[in-house]
């Protein structure tokens, strides 16, 4: 039910017993987790050593700003640049959106990461949090190199995860300093912002982030709290059968509905199989919160969990590698 925070670049032993706490599904990595490859490929193999091959290991490497994982690793640019591309040269910018997925993917599977946060479905609306972190401010622009990066993470191995459910980039405030709301209609977001979601669940993306945003229209609670967003519409109107993350209890936006037990609960209530518990200091009260719940179906859980992927060495010795680092590398950030 839980995807945890670690403080820093070893496994310490309190969190040792995090990893086998009932209702623990899996951990999520940050910058503060990583010195070297060398060294985050030793901390998930302890991770896996504790709790196990089944075990979810996680990281937000969409590249641009948010790259957990840097030295050592392909410098990704914003996907924003391709974006761009796509005004000059669509088909070219579309196996531009795949040959980043499949880096990203490929080099994340290689030190046994399972999957990335990947990709941002949010249209380009002057959002401060998603900004170019978004393909497009075109909704159906950005659903068809949504689709194209669903495609290449598939290809390296990965499940995706389409985010923010169903639409941050229309709002301009950041869920992760203040509350945020949009007042748009329901018909106004299903014809805009919910259109790469859409393309990213016929591409048979394995999972969906719901955003700490709260859309009026619709419900009064932000959309990870709000059963009548993920279980009416999202998996009732839009069939989705995949995984429900909850954003980041750690979140400022994330406090409308009270402390981290109450947030924990408030996802889960609403419909959500996994919640992200990314700051260590928020873990043993999240942990304590969901202890005798039970767990979402396994079949919701079990395709996030990474293919077989090629070892560093064979990446290296890969010429195709080679040529998509080229192209990719080579768009303007």
């Amino acid at each position: 039910m839980l995807i945890v925070g670690l403080a820093g670049t070893e496994l310490a032993a309190h969190e040792r017993a995090w990893l086998t706490a009932p209702g623990v599904s899996g951990v999520i990595l940050f910058s503060r987790n990583f010195a070297s490859r060398q060294q985050v490929s030793a901390l998930i193999e302890s991770v896996r050593d504790v709790a196990g091959e089944d075990f979810l290991v996680c990281v937000d490497q969409e590249g641009g700003r948010v790259q957990r994982f840097r030295e050592g690793f392909t410098r990704l640019p914003p996907v924003a640049s391709i974006g761009r591309l796509y005004d000059t040269d669509p088909v070219d910018a579309v196996n531009r959106a795949e040959e980043h997925a499949w880096i990203m993917a490929s080099e994340m599977r290689a030190i046994g990461v399972d999957f990335s946060f990947a990709p941002v479905a949010d249209i380009d609306r002057g959002s401060r949090a998603i900004g170019n972190r978004a393909f497009h401010a075109d909704p159906a622009v950005a659903a068809e190199l949504v689709q194209a990066y669903v495609r290449g993470m598939h290809l390296g191995g990965m499940a995706a995860v389409l985010k923010h459910f169903p639409g941050h980039g229309s709002v301009l405030e950041d869920t992760h300093t203040s509350s945020a709301v949009d007042p748009r209609s329901k018909d106004e977001i299903f014809r805009n912002d919910l259109l790469p979601f859409l393309a990213g669940m016929e591409a048979h993306a394995e999972a969906v982030m719901a955003a700490h945003v709260t859309y009026p229209a619709v419900d009064d609670r932000p959309a990870g709290y709000s059963r009548i967003w993920i279980e009416d519409i999202l998996r009732g109107e839009l069939g989705f059968r995949g995984c429900v993350f909850g954003d980041d209890i750690s979140m400022e936006a994330a406090g409308s509905v009270g402390g981290i037990a109450a947030r924990a609960a408030a996802h889960l209530d609403a419909g959500c199989d996994l919640v992200l518990a990314c700051f260590p200091d928020v873990v043993p009260e999240a942990i304590a919160a969901v202890e005798g719940r039970r767990p979402s179906p396994p079949e919701r859980i079990a395709p996030l969990r990474g293919a077989i992927g090629s070892t560093w060495e064979g990446l290296s010795d890969n010429p195709q590698r080679e040529r998509f680092i080229a192209r990719v590398t080579a768009l303007e950030p």
